[in-house]
């Protein structure tokens, strides 16, 4: 019995898990043109044969503005349709390095926190207003990596997630 591969892509919203989007994604690009943002990519052969012609998400570059239009699109079920809601997105969590994070090194930065489309909820700030993320309410859209004024980012999303 073969594990639950982890994706190191940030797929769209409603991507099924690693393997099975993988097996049922038949690479037509039709979520990639359905993307007004233009925030879905399609993987080349240099993110590896089994990925190649997958959509993929750079955060850092454009993240995710979970306009929805994309799971619709898709025709092989990859992405699977019926989420109403932003909150029901599950394609990663953002994780945030302290030891870059500048609230978390007593300068006052409030990026992520600002421009969370969660507001208050995926990333609070703590008593000490440094930024904080509620696993179980970030959907991992990347627009808090995408934000961060650090180089490289002192949050990025660890993809993976269910929807």
């Amino acid at each position: 019995m073969r594990g639950t591969m982890q994706s190191r892509f940030l797929r769209p919203p409603g991507a099924l898990p690693e393997n099975e989007f993988l097996a049922t994604c038949i690479r037509c690009g039709k979520c990639v043109q359905a993307c007004p943002y233009g925030t879905i990519k399609t993987a080349s052969l240099l993110d590896g044969v089994t990925v190649m012609g997958t959509p993929v998400i750079y955060a850092r570059d454009r993240p995710c503005y979970l306009c929805m239009k994309c799971p619709p699109v898709c025709p092989s079920g990859a992405l699977k349709r019926g989420l109403k809601e932003k909150e029901q997105v599950r394609m990663g969590t953002a994780v945030i390095a302290k030891k870059e994070c500048l609230a978390w090194q007593e300068t006052l930065c409030r990026s992520c926190f600002d421009d969370c489309p969660l507001i208050g909820e995926a990333i609070i700030m703590d008593n000490e207003l440094r930024p904080v993320v509620d696993d179980k309410k970030c959907v991992g859209c990347g627009i808090c990596e995408n934000v961060c004024p650090v180089d490289p980012a002192a949050v990025a999303v660890r993809p993976g997630g269910k929807g």
